[in-house]
């Protein structure tokens, strides 16, 4: 093979790498969702029992923060019963309910940006 012929492979070749790695940087990064264990903690978080946890873009613990910083927010506005409808660190949350008289079990998906926190409850009333 010629010189000139090795100086066109080599610049064809460098020049596919380099595009690989500039779409490689252009993709966008997965973030793993976790359940996150709830072990001990289920009656330490806020409500009667937090009974699931889940996170996507932040750690559990960041997600155990956002549980206590929604209930706190709940009881500011209204008690055991209350609803919370501002932003809780940064995350914008919204609840469904089913309830009986003596309790309610809840579903709550916050979300900040990419990030999510969802967790379910029941709260004794």
């Amino acid at each position: 093979m010629t010189r000139a012929a090795v100086a066109v492979v080599l610049a064809l070749l460098l020049s596919a790498a380099s595009l690989t790695a500039v779409a490689a940087a252009d993709a966008p990064t997965a973030t793993a969702a976790a359940k996150c264990s709830l072990a001990g903690k289920d009656r330490k978080l806020g409500p009667t029992y937090v009974t699931s946890l889940s996170t996507t873009g932040v750690s559990c613990a960041t997600g155990e923060s956002v549980v206590k910083a929604y209930y706190r927010c709940r009881v500011r506005n209204g008690g055991k019963k209350g609803r919370c409808t501002s932003r809780v660190e940064g995350f914008s949350c919204t609840e469904t309910r089913e309830s009986i008289p003596t309790q309610f079990d809840a579903k709550v998906r916050c979300r900040k940006g990419d990030d999510r926190v969802n967790h379910n409850y029941t709260q004794f009333t």
